[in-house]
């Protein structure tokens, strides 16, 4: 599989092909957030490190979509989520809730986690085994709802 910035090259290329400015324009959002990254630390990126600035990206257009929607801005709200779902089909796929169960109980088990107050521990297990394909609301939700 080529790297994520192989595959933002090459999807700036198609969308300029296709003369799509909105995705040319994100996309090259993402390529100079990932090369700001790169000229911060004077080194290359791995693939971690550019699915971790990815998600750092999504996270932002997700609160930006929701102060967009309290303001009123549905126009800009808009383009804000075109963004977040081009930057997510960049990321893993995400794990549903019914996949992201088994891994919460497994967990709650191995630390035999019993009250709210152990909640900390569970999610310091589960959290590794699901890095980047699982939200940390949702599975801290998942966390209450089997502690609770």
């Amino acid at each position: 599989m080529p790297s994520i910035t192989a595959r933002l090259n090459d999807e700036l290329k198609a969308a300029m092909r296709a003369r799509d400015k909105q995705r040319r324009n994100t996309i090259r959002l993402l390529q100079s957030a990932l090369k700001q990254v790169e000229i911060d630390t004077r080194s290359a990126l791995d693939e971690e490190a550019e699915l971790k600035i990815l998600r750092r990206e999504a996270k932002q257009r997700r609160e930006t979509i929701s102060e967009l929607e309290a303001a009123g801005r549905a126009d800009d709200a808009a383009e804000a989520r075109y963004e977040l779902g081009l930057i997510e089909s960049f990321l893993p796929q995400q794990l549903t809730a019914e996949e992201l169960l088994p891994i919460v109980a497994k967990a709650v088990a191995e630390t035999g986690a019993t009250s709210m107050k152990q909640m900390g521990e569970v999610m310091r297990v589960v959290m590794p085994r699901v890095q980047g394909r699982a939200d940390g609301r949702a599975v801290n939700a998942l966390v209450r709802e089997l502690l609770g």
